[in-house]
């Protein structure tokens, strides 16, 4: 269920997770358009955001132990953000539409995927159902949203 407490590996996937995306935020690509988002979607992209932050920050269970089996659920997790940034640079040195929904490899959508499925795996390695499903909400919206805007893209 989760304890809880202050999470510093929360607040550094947190970090991960918002530099970039302020950094893009200042130079969004050519194009760009929010106009044309589904509602629900959105609904369910802002919903999740809240409660990740929230569920990141306020659980202890997200900080290092002593290594075991159990522990591979954070190198996943770890694993995911870093292909996130890498991401990220592929996208900086390309700032275009298509370079931000790029697939990598059988990843659809990476910007919007390794973010969700990293929280969703640090839910797991932590035992917080709260944040799988925090993870699982922004994930519908998020991914969703992206999904949208690569098939218009695609469509032009």
């Amino acid at each position: 269920m989760g304890h809880l407490g202050f999470s510093y590996v929360g607040l550094i996937y947190l970090l991960l997770l918002f530099i970039p995306n302020l950094v893009w935020a200042r130079h969004m690509p050519p194009g760009y358009s929010v106009r044309e988002e589904k509602r629900i979607l959105k609904g369910f992209e802002k919903v999740g955001q809240v409660l990740i932050t929230s569920c990141a920050l306020i659980f202890s269970d997200f900080n290092l132990r002593p290594f075991s089996p159990w522990s591979l659920w954070l190198v996943l997790s770890f694993l995911s953000m870093v292909i996130y940034e890498a991401c990220w640079l592929r996208y900086f040195k390309r700032p275009t539409l298509p370079a931000m929904y790029a697939p990598l490899g059988l990843i659809p959508v990476p910007l919007a995927s390794l973010p969700v499925l990293a929280f969703l795996l640090l839910g797991i390695y932590g035992k917080v159902i709260w944040l799988v499903l925090a993870a699982l909400i922004l994930g519908i919206g998020h991914i969703g949203i992206h999904i949208q805007h690569f098939q218009t893209l695609k469509r032009q």
